[in-house]
């Protein structure tokens, strides 16, 4: 029996040492300190950071709207810089901002979209109705995009840019200011085109987001990477599990975390939280701590209804790498984020 060899991943977009700044003299920013990442075929890679850390001037020189200060982007091997009208028939771009036309309606809009890409009108009526029941806006093709709510506004303003499925994809904050709901939607459109094959970088400062739909997740501050993986291996790498108590009363809950646990444990009593009848804090040590907490509790005779240790939150390595200057400086010269970044 032949065994069939495994399917290679090519990387679709690869950022090199990208530089950029703005100004001169003085007056001189850098936004771009550095970036370097790849974003392979079947992937969502997402880009995580704070207002203000580049993440959209990366997409937009990886877009060939901006020039790089230095380095290198490639998109299915074209340079950016050298073949930005090669890269360009291979990407789509949706910005922040919706770029469908309101007082047209949804289907004139794709019409549009798809003359512009050369179709004739048949084919571009054609493409546009099979965005519209792809999309689930076959109800409203005919309704002006002014009336769409914003979930509808958002997914006509992806179909616009899916007109010619591109290699790469790039969803500049997709969801701001959408509803729950909406939020969902977009989630799962943007899922079906990775299974499709689309490669997708996209920028968020949502966490759920980021979680839900990334393969890889790059966290960068001030224009530099500071955190690169997985979802699950940046909360097992740089988070910390936390371990929840529930008692019979908010005293007893009170006391575990004013008396018994910091010793316990080892931990200050500013570092115990408690709400209601649960209590609980950061577990270093993982089960060791859970294990202490309930050992000091039984021998107490208080009483425990339920005790959980829950896996670190990317809340947490969020919140401790994006805005934390002098931890993520810390933890740039250790060595799990050395070995994040691909470094020796």
């Amino acid at each position: 029996m032949i065994e069939e060899a495994p399917q290679i991943e090519h990387a679709i977009l690869e950022v090199l040492d990208i530089h950029k700044s703005f100004g001169r003299g003085n007056r001189r920013t850098e936004v771009l300190k550095g970036l370097t990442f790849n974003v392979l075929e079947h992937q969502v890679v997402s880009l995580l950071g704070a207002n203000g850390a580049g993440k959209t001037t990366l997409v937009n020189i990886a877009s060939t709207l901006l020039l790089p200060s230095s380095g290198s982007v490639r998109v299915c091997g074209d340079d950016v810089v050298r073949a930005p009208r090669r890269v360009r028939e291979n990407i789509s771009l949706t910005g922040q901002f919706a770029a469908v036309d309101g007082e047209l309606s949804g289907r004139e809009n794709l019409i549009f979209f798809a003359r512009l890409h050369g179709m004739g009108h048949s084919q571009a009526r054609a493409r546009a109705d099979d965005l519209l029941k792809q999309f689930r806006l076959a109800d409203a093709a005919a309704q002006r995009v002014s009336k769409y709510s914003g979930g509808m506004r958002r997914r006509l303003d992806i179909a616009a840019s899916l007109i010619v499925e591109p290699r790469l994809l790039f969803l500049d904050e997709p969801t701001t200011g959408l509803d729950p709901l909406s939020r969902r939607e977009l989630w799962e459109t943007v899922e079906g085109l990775r299974d499709r094959g689309v490669a997708i970088l996209l920028t968020t400062q949502y966490l759920d987001e980021a979680e839900r739909l990334s393969d890889d997740i790059i966290l960068i501050r001030e224009g530099r990477k500071v955190l690169q993986g997985p979802p699950v291996d940046l909360r097992q790498q740089f988070g910390k599990p936390v371990c929840s108590i529930t008692f019979d009363s908010a005293q007893e809950a009170y006391r575990a975390a004013t008396e018994l646990l910091p010793g316990a444990v080892a931990l200050g009593v500013e570092k115990f939280t408690v709400e209601g009848l649960a209590l609980s804090f950061t577990a270093a040590r993982g089960a060791d701590d859970l294990t202490d907490a309930l050992d000091i509790m039984r021998r107490e005779g208080v009483e425990v209804q339920s005790a959980a240790l829950n896996p670190p939150s990317l809340d947490d390595v969020f919140l401790g790498m994006a805005f934390t200057k002098d931890e993520a400086s810390e933890a740039s010269g250790g060595p799990a984020l050395q070995e994040a970044r691909g470094e020796s």
